[in-house]
């Protein structure tokens, strides 16, 4: 009724909804409850929040942001708010395959077996390609992810998917985290099988280690991020050349996805934070 109070008459709407008009007019003196007010001040900070993660967090992710702010709110709390303030987070897609195996080749062992667990940084990483639609047609994105952390240590961007797309994403790798001995995990694509990358790992005291022939478990981790990165931005964002989309992830990973993004596999902490107290307790 205060909605529609300007264009129609209270007693006309009171009459149509089996209300009194004198009924009306004390809930509209009548003071906002302490709940009223609790959520519109929580509705400002999730708004706050939802904005600063892109719109992409969800319901968990808001909660954690809450409490490291120091407001302990129920998920369930979180979640109601969320929809009566129109907040969602996002979902995720599926793509077309971007690293193919050559017969000819021979593959690394597999030094992992699924158990993508590492108890400090730098001991195990993994590694994995993706597309990146635009209006110029593809660019590919080549990254190299610590297990530890699910920070990315690593990548590369190009219109191509030759093995220097690869190489240039390890060596950005090594050269900014100078590891002792790691081991590099990778599925059976061409990239990775080929004599250049091999030489380089050698070269590098980079442990070379692949997966089976079409086992989805293999590269789940890398698969993880690219489904963030894609229902975060790629998804929402239409690129009209490389360069556009070269900014655009570049401030992506570094801006957002290491230093603030959480993850429920690190406790909802980042990557950058997850490493940070890792040192601390060292």
């Amino acid at each position: 009724m205060r909605a529609n109070q300007a264009q129609l008459r209270i007693a006309t709407m009171a009459r149509v909804l089996g209300v009194s008009p004198s009924g009306f007019y004390a809930w509209r003196q009548r003071e906002r409850s302490a709940r009223e007010r609790s959520d519109e001040a929580l509705t400002a900070r999730m708004r706050a929040i939802h904005a600063h993660s892109r719109g992409s967090y969800g319901a968990p992710r808001i909660q954690a942001e809450l409490a490291e702010q120091g407001l302990a709110v129920s998920r369930k709390r979180v979640a109601r708010v969320m929809r009566q303030a129109g907040l969602a987070g996002v979902s995720r897609r599926k793509g077309p395959r971007t690293t193919r195996r050559d017969a000819q080749a021979r593959p690394a062992p597999d030094l992992v077996e699924r158990e993508f667990h590492a108890d400090a940084p730098d001991r195990l990483w993994v590694a994995d390609i993706t597309y990146v639609p635009t209006l110029a047609g593809f660019l590919y994105l080549a990254i190299v992810l610590d297990v530890f952390s699910r920070r990315v240590v690593g990548w590369a961007m190009a219109g191509h998917l030759r093995t220097e797309l690869v190489l240039d994403a390890l060596g950005m790798a090594v050269e900014q985290r100078r590891p002792g001995s790691v081991i590099h995990h990778s599925e059976q694509g061409c990239q990775y099988t080929s004599f250049a990358f091999g030489e380089r790992c050698r070269r590098w005291g980079v442990v070379p280690s692949m997966g089976s022939v079409g086992d989805c478990f293999d590269d789940a981790m890398a698969e993880s991020f690219f489904a963030t990165l894609e229902c975060e931005l790629l998804d929402r964002t239409h690129f009209h050349d490389h360069h556009q989309a070269r900014r655009a992830i570049f401030e992506f990973i570094e801006g957002w996805y290491n230093p603030h993004r959480r993850h429920r596999g690190l406790g909802q902490q980042s990557p950058m934070a997850f490493e940070r107290s890792y040192q601390d307790a060292a």
